[in-house]
């Protein structure tokens, strides 16, 4: 067991299923405490807290009034905030508020400006909403950039943004030449099943705000194949549908020379972040997930659908056409785990991702 500890602020959809399978995974991943810090006591939360706690977790607050009024919920307070924050390795960020959190909490502690650990080397991690907290990541896309990390601070993109990114190197392969030009629509949900707030009456569009990419989905895959000195030519749309199931891309990507569509069925065979599937229904895709996924979640970037593969011979080139389902916030939470990871055990850091690998589908 190392002697090393993460930090993970923020309990909701992403924090939640984080601090459960780090916790569960502590003794196989070598971490010695997996902490979490919980802004608000809420009686509606404390079967949430308990569960957390019975897994492993410590739990981590404010202090003060606030750690007593969690303490009169029945909950053991480990340590405040500061504490935490001074004895963590790493520190995972998964609230809205990654930046301002950086400007208040993360950079004095990375410049040791609170605390007689300067030379301490920590890794802050926040999730995909969080643009310019630092490198942009997704396991499995551009894992150089974890070989030779020249900084503290890691921004785990979006889950639809690791199913373009996957979508494109899939199909375009390793030689990013071979893309011609990508184009995606991104069909979103309304907000997840745990959210009561944001559910809209009926679909609704997005803006074109990008002259270059269309929306900001094509412009964050843009940005982490250029952390690899890759530029594709890529555009997006996006609008939002009244489900709260999953999100679709529908995508139409041109590569140069010949493809059938089993030459792309096998190449997404091949890449064991990719899962296909038969099914053409959102509710299906998300009801295996819940009973088959490790908290009800599917950690693959993609999920494809077979029956919608077209290909098109198109002046020598191959024009690729087909709808494929993003597994919510699954694909995020496993760049988090590898970034992590990257943070306790250096360049070893793979050694220790190949325990999340039966989380990953071949088959939807």
């Amino acid at each position: 067991m190392t002697s090393k500890n993460i930090l993970i602020v923020g309990t909701g959809t992403i924090g939640e299923p984080l601090i459960g399978l780090l916790s569960d995974l502590k003794e196989k991943l070598k971490i010695k405490n997996v902490f979490f810090h919980k802004r608000t006591p809420l009686v509606d939360e404390i079967a949430k807290v308990n569960s957390l706690l019975k897994r492993g977790a410590k739990l981590v607050t404010y202090g003060g009034d606030v750690g007593e009024s969690f303490e009169a919920l029945g909950h053991t307070v480990t340590a405040d905030l500061p504490t935490a924050l001074r004895m963590a390795d790493v520190v995972i960020d998964c609230t809205p508020a990654g930046n301002a959190n950086k400007e208040e909490f993360y950079l004095p502690l990375s410049e040791g400006r609170y605390c007689a650990t300067k030379n301490k080397k920590r890794i802050f991690i926040a999730q995909g909403s969080e643009k310019g907290f630092g490198i942009p990541y997704a396991y499995g896309i551009n894992d150089e950039v974890l070989e030779d990390l020249d900084t503290e601070f890691i921004q785990v993109v979006s889950c639809n943004t690791h199913n373009i990114c996957s979508l494109i190197k899939t199909i375009a392969g390793e030689d990013p030449q071979n893309l011609v030009r990508g184009d995606f629509t991104c069909i979103r949900r309304a907000n997840d099943i745990s959210q009561e707030g944001s559910f809209i009456p009926s679909p609704e569009i997005g803006k074109h705000s990008n002259n270059m990419f269309g929306t900001h989905h094509a412009k964050d895959a843009y940005d982490v194949f250029a952390t690899l000195y890759q530029h594709p030519d890529i555009y997006s749309s996006a609008l939002k549908v009244n489900t709260q199931y999953m999100h679709i891309i529908r995508f139409n990507l041109e590569i140069k020379a010949f493809a059938n569509t089993e030459d792309i069925i096998a190449r997404f065979e091949e890449n064991k972040f990719a899962a296909l599937t038969h099914k053409k229904a959102a509710n299906r895709v998300f009801s295996f997930g819940r009973d088959h996924g490790y908290y009800g979640r599917i950690f693959n970037h993609t999920v494809v659908a077979t029956d919608s593969l077209a290909t098109q011979s198109r002046y020598g080139n191959t024009q690729i056409t087909g709808f494929c389902f993003t597994p919510q916030d699954g694909n995020s939470l496993l760049s988090s785990c590898a970034a992590a990871m990257r943070g306790i055990h250096g360049k070893n850091y793979n050694n220790y991702m190949r325990f999340f690998d039966e989380y990953l589908f071949d088959m939807v």
